[in-house]
């Protein structure tokens, strides 16, 4: 997420959470988020085109797409950073144009660069934050002291957070984020650029807090690994949502395994493929790609039939990658690779 975006703005002003004027509770059984017709524009680029969504209570529900599809538009809106140029957003019920206030006072925000103070002591930050709630005094204390021992913190409560590992420095900004006992947590790319045993720590660390089933937790990703982790995902590409489900019923709109073949004249091999045998080959970054039940037995009759032709065959278990590809005709590029 851009600079912009990790303004002050993920507490609301001090006193804002006893607002007495704040509308009532949602039903548990109202969604923590809906969209309806959501659009937004910069300029003449369409970064978001009327978004239909529902995030139900108590679920982690995933955001997945590459850089430039809309998870960060979607995110600054629902965090309540812009307001949408079209449609409707609603969180916890309230309209994140009208009620903005509101909804600060009840969510948490978890920007995907920390927003804490390196120079600051862990505790400091946290009570720096609670203050911006409102919060002070015993409460505070407490809330402080239930999440530095959630998160294994207690230890180094008194370091210096830029003495803190990446793992660490993500712990405190999530228990930042939690201080006010949010009903719904917004995270952005919450594990990039932690290690493989911070991730993993930090997932145990989000499925504890969905346990009770009270807190609903939103989060953006390009990862693959951190996509099969939610409950739910919603496939965001070029500003539209082209999937929507969980990671292995996503998987089954896969028609059997991948089969991806290399050749020189991919185009060519891809229609005869469809006269052999039919079926819907389709041209992926120059190779042939094949979605076909016991590929590993199919691969032997492909062979035979245009061995002069190909070059290399790779086989694969449908993957939320091949998902995206199915879904939209294109590979999911990373900001790197698509630089």
């Amino acid at each position: 997420m851009t600079d912009a975006s990790t303004a002050p703005a993920t507490p609301p002003q001090a006193g804002a959470a006893q607002v007495a004027t704040a509308p009532a509770p949602t039903p548990a059984t109202a969604p923590a988020v809906e969209t309806a017709g959501l659009t937004h524009r910069y300029g003449e680029r369409v970064a978001l085109a009327a978004l239909d969504l529902a995030v139900q209570c108590g679920e982690i529900f995933g955001l997945l797409g590459p850089n430039g599809g809309g998870k960060t538009t979607l995110f600054r809106v629902l965090s309540t950073l812009m307001a949408p140029t079209g449609g409707t957003a609603r969180v916890l019920g309230l309209d994140v144009g009208k009620d903005a206030r509101a909804i600060r006072s009840r969510i948490g925000v978890v920007f995907q660069t920390p927003s804490l103070d390196k120079k600051l002591k862990v505790i400091e930050n946290l009570r720096y934050a609670g203050h911006l709630y409102g919060l002070a005094g015993a409460d505070l204390d407490r809330r402080i002291q239930e999440l530095l021992e959630r998160f294994r913190l207690a230890d180094r409560a008194s370091d210096l957070v830029e003495k803190l590992s990446g793992g660490l420095q993500r712990r405190v900004d999530l228990a930042r984020g939690l201080l006010h006992g949010p009903e719904l947590v917004l995270m952005d790319e919450p594990t990039t650029g932690l290690d493989p045993g911070a991730r993993i720590d930090l997932w145990e660390h989000l499925r504890a807090l969905r346990a009770g089933g009270k807190m609903t937790l939103l989060v953006t990703t390009h990862l693959m690994e951190d996509a099969e982790k939610c409950d739910r995902l919603g496939i965001l590409d070029q500003g539209k949502l082209v999937g929507l489900g969980a990671p292995e019923a996503l998987k089954g709109q896969i028609g059997g395994d991948v089969i991806t073949v290399g050749t020189a004249a991919p185009e060519q091999l891809r229609d005869r493929i469809r006269e052999r045998f039919g079926g819907e080959p389709a041209v992926v970054d120059g190779k042939v790609r094949i979605e076909r039940p016991g590929g590993a037995r199919f691969i032997p009759e492909l062979l035979e039939a245009f061995s002069g032709e190909i070059s290399t065959v790779m086989l694969g278990k449908p993957t939320l990658e091949d998902v995206f590809t199915h879904l939209t005709g294109h590979r999911f590029r990373t900001e790197d690779e698509a630089a």
